[in-house]
């Protein structure tokens, strides 16, 4: 792996946090948890009304590796996001939501395909509901390119991690839902092709009353993504989004035939 200055870590976490003191412990801890130990974990309070701030602060009095930073008001998580990509030292940069955790061989994993010359990578995941009970396992595929991911988002925020080495820090888009989306699609614009790693290495919690639950609204978003992010044509568009939304679908309600439709990869030992 390449040397480093050891006062500056190789990897920085950034999470957004809003309210979610009865659970962002268990993300931190996962953090906290790796065999790869060369990380910062910037935490960005989005002006919570609970505890969570005290309990991440419990926390960073102990590890001197998290950061506690703290927006003025709430702004969302791309404001947030943003935020923690500015304030980031590592030359890569992963995201973690508070609801999500890691497995401990996560970034070690995903540092030693980094390290071979990949820029932009994700992995697989497996989907939980808030009960703790396995719904599924999500797979990915080995690549991705601009064009594929316009139809099919394989990369959960949680798991995706880019090197800021080749592209600078690339910020994500300023829209209240699918700014984790419009990211990947600018990273890929300027690669080659994103690479997965096939392994469950993120524990991802399906919440009814979370911002991605609105399936609805989330579909709008994904059109905005495509109508006025990517300036896609308008037919283009509408083939994107029935691709896009369609396989999503089949994807969360029917996952078995996702995967005999080749719409849903099955993990390496999952």
């Amino acid at each position: 792996m390449t040397t480093v200055d050891s006062s500056v870590p190789l990897v920085s976490v950034v999470m957004p946090l809003r309210n979610a003191a009865d659970r962002v412990e268990t993300g931190v801890r996962s953090v906290q948890a790796q065999s790869f130990t060369d990380w910062e974990l910037l935490v960005v309070d989005d002006a919570s009304r609970d505890a969570s701030v005290a309990r991440v602060e419990r926390l960073a009095a102990g590890d001197a590796r998290i950061q506690v930073l703290q927006l003025n008001r709430e702004s969302g998580p791309a404001v947030a996001r943003n935020f923690g990509i500015r304030a980031a030292r590592g030359r890569y940069i992963a995201f973690l939501d508070s609801d999500d955790a890691w497995a401990p061989e996560k970034l070690m994993r995903q540092v030693a395909l980094m390290e071979r010359g990949v820029v932009f990578s994700f992995t697989a995941m497996e989907r939980f509901d808030e009960q703790g009970r396995r719904l599924f396992a999500a797979g990915v595929p080995e690549r991705v390119v601009y064009r594929e991911l316009l139809k099919t988002n394989y990369v959960g925020c949680s798991t995706a991690m880019y090197d800021t080495r080749y592209f600078g820090k690339v910020e994500m888009p300023l829209i209240a839902r699918r700014q984790d989306y419009g990211l990947w699609l600018r990273l890929l614009r300027q690669t080659e092709c994103g690479y997965g790693l096939n392994e469950p290495l993120v524990r991802y919690t399906v919440r009814s009353g979370s911002v991605s639950s609105n399936k609805l609204m989330t579909a709008g978003y994904t059109w905005r993504v495509y109508r006025e992010l990517e300036r896609l044509p308008l037919l283009r568009s509408v083939w994107c989004f029935v691709h896009q939304t369609g396989r999503a679908a089949v994807r969360n309600r029917w996952p078995t035939l996702a995967r005999r439709l080749g719409w849903l990869h099955s993990p390496h030992g999952a």
